[in-house]
């Protein structure tokens, strides 16, 4: 019987569940070739596989035209960013955090800002300010209410689409909003510690619209280790064609004297905000390899 090919949907404790060229899921294990080899399939992946009984079995894996880490995926369309305007907490650096990330893997970002029946005064429109001037879009919703989710669902028709943001901040209420035939489960913020609790346990690809939407875990905090110090600034996308006009050519927008991105800092054209997230995070990147240097 010839190799079938499709697409892994869910992974789940060392089974992955492919939908093949046919629409249908089948239940597959690793072949023992890839698993010497330690490649880690993940959500997103196009194999060829076997049918080996009621099991299929999975035998290679094709080019991936992108990987994310966290959540992590592979062959996506479009990361949308998600948070709420409030409750849990809203956190700049964590958007620029996943913004970031995105933009490492080359993969188009755009904003979904949830909760905008709770939002402080003046929020939404600074964030519009913000992102929507270096070509974010950002949607701003009330999943519960259902307000603003048409054009959202009309965003993603048609793409693999993935949600990734902090826990509690409504990615699963967004996604029954915009096919409540998904039914995910979902769950409210802790008053204790103000943050959402893990009501999605893996990440999967949900039928949807001619394409595909992705549920992932939410998390509290978020880790850089896939960005590189190098190249942390062309991460930030204001930042590039602002670089060409500093003195020097390895220059930080730190320190560095004639820097064009803190000359346009201070005249606004880059955001306080934005450029506090790439100091923190340059200085979190720096740590981190000093740290592991020392061990």
């Amino acid at each position: 019987m010839m190799p079938m090919q499709g697409r892994i949907i869910r992974t789940y404790n060392g089974y992955y569940y492919v939908e093949a060229e046919d629409s249908l899921v089948y239940t597959c294990k690793v072949k023992g070739k890839l698993k010497k080899e330690r490649f880690s399939l993940v959500t997103g992946d196009i194999v060829h596989f076997e049918q080996a009984g009621d099991e299929g079995m999975i035998i290679d894996i094709l080019p991936r035209k992108n990987f994310l880490q966290r959540p992590l995926m592979a062959n996506i369309d479009l990361v949308i960013v998600a948070f709420a305007c409030a409750n849990p907490d809203f956190s700049w650096l964590l958007m620029d955090k996943l913004l970031a990330l995105a933009e490492s893997a080359r993969i188009p970002a755009i904003i979904s800002l949830n909760k905008n029946d709770i939002a402080p005064e003046g929020f939404i429109d600074s964030c519009r300010a913000i992102y929507g001037k270096i070509g974010y879009e950002v949607f701003d919703i009330c999943a519960s209410e259902g307000i603003g989710i048409e054009a959202l669902k009309n965003r993603l028709a048609g793409k693999i689409s993935v949600f990734a943001g902090p826990s509690g901040v409504g990615k699963s209420t967004t996604l029954n909003a915009i096919d409540p035939n998904l039914a995910l489960v979902t769950g409210e913020v802790s008053e204790k510690i103000g943050r959402g609790r893990h009501t999605t346990r893996f990440a999967q690809l949900l039928p949807f619209a001619g394409g595909y939407v992705a549920d992932t875990p939410g998390f509290g905090n978020l880790n850089l280790e896939e960005l590189d110090l190098g190249t942390l600034a062309t991460d930030f996308r204001e930042f590039i064609p602002l670089a060409s006009g500093c003195r020097f050519t390895t220059c930080t927008h730190t320190h560095e004297p004639d820097c064009a991105v803190k000359a346009a800092l201070t005249t606004g054209e880059v955001a306080q905000s934005r450029y506090n997230s790439y100091v923190s995070m340059l200085t979190e990147i720096k740590n981190k390899k000093e740290g592991n240097v020392k061990k």
